[in-house]
């Protein structure tokens, strides 16, 4: 999600370089050619096909065979579509909970777990990459010179998470609203791999599921106001409008306390925290800390404690998948909509 991978160090190989050039035959569109990329796909079959993703098309003149994806939450959008054949491997810290009980379960069980930590040139070329699929912070980073500028000149090519787009404001990251992310995503990928009915299906069942939970949802003055706690003790880091919380708390049936912060992930000051007054906080449960270490630290928080969420013990723990960009959001919105209805139900 927002980690940000560390520094390259490995050498690149000379036979891995080799192989990563044989590409999936996709071409970035440049300023000055962009009519050419504007081609209908012949009249035989699906391609070429053109996408635009993050602001940049694409041509693809065949899908992607060997695909490596970054986390969790960008590798179910593949499984979810069907699309484990073509995939390479994926990268994931072991922390993003329990994976026994999800729908993928048996594609986790076929795809190659190529790393536990950070995804990085190496990885993709020895698994002989055609593209790679991640997020700026979400593995795509200057700092570690993972981008899909550097991939490109290896011969591999790179779809960026639709949460993760930039939008020009000091690496600010977003630019529509977070579960339109999700849906333009399946809906791009479809595109790609020639899966556009499966794309279609997903993106309908998904919309229905968050409408209907939508319709259950207070009046505006009625609903419960929500923060949502990432992690961090001197300052928390939390979700921007652009980020799956702000959607799934608004369609659940809440009031987003940081929908005004124009970004995904960022952090803030606790004295907005408090000045917000939350009525629920979420808590992403990942990573090193627990969600009990989270929820004991915020109970115990000195500035807190006049927090009505604090005060009346109204947290609730979400786990990294459910808020991050993924086929698990709009479960996430129902779940979400349950408690809330509880808690202002309680009063």
């Amino acid at each position: 999600m927002h980690r940000l991978t560390a520094p390259l160090t490995a050498p690149l190989t000379a036979l891995a370089l080799a192989l990563a050039l044989t590409g999936c035959g996709a071409k970035v569109s440049d300023d000055d050619n962009d009519a050419a990329h504007d081609r209908p796909a012949k009249a035989s079959g699906h391609y070429p096909v053109t996408v635009e993703n993050c602001g940049i098309r694409t041509t693809y003149d065949k899908p992607p065979a060997r695909v490596v994806t970054n986390d969790v939450g960008i590798t179910e959008i593949m499984f979810a579509l069907g699309l484990e054949h073509r995939m390479a491997g994926y990268v994931m810290p072991d922390d993003k909970g329990d994976l026994d009980g999800v729908p993928w379960k048996a594609a986790y069980d076929k795809v190659p777990w190529l790393g536990k930590k950070t995804l990085t040139k190496e990885i993709a070329l020895d698994a002989r990459a055609d593209l790679v699929f991640a997020g700026w912070n979400y593995g795509f980073g200057e700092d570690n010179g993972l981008t899909p500028a550097a991939l490109k000149k290896l011969g591999i090519g790179s779809h960026v998470l639709t949460e993760s787009c930039r939008n020009g404001r000091d690496g600010a990251r977003g630019v529509m609203p977070p579960l339109e992310a999700l849906y333009t995503d399946l809906t791009t990928l479809g595109k790609i791999f020639d899966v556009e009915d499966r794309a279609a299906a997903l993106v309908k069942k998904y919309k229905k599921q968050v409408a209907d939970a939508a319709a259950k949802a207070p009046a505006p003055a009625d609903r419960p106001s929500v923060f949502l706690y990432d992690d961090g003790r001197d300052k928390p880091f939390t979700s921007g409008r652009y980020a799956g919380p702000h959607d799934i708390i608004t369609k659940a049936g809440g009031d987003h306390v940081m929908k005004d912060l124009k970004d995904s992930w960022t952090t803030v000051g606790w004295e907005t925290v408090v000045a917000r007054d939350p009525d629920v906080i979420v808590i992403n449960n990942y990573g090193d800390t627990s969600a009990a270490q989270k929820k004991a630290f915020l109970m115990s928080y000195g500035p807190l404690a006049g927090v009505s969420a604090v005060k009346h013990h109204r947290i609730y723990v979400m786990d990294y998948a459910d808020l991050v960009e993924s086929p698990r959001n709009p479960a996430a919105v129902s779940d979400l909509a349950r408690y809330l209805r509880g808690v202002r139900a309680a009063g």
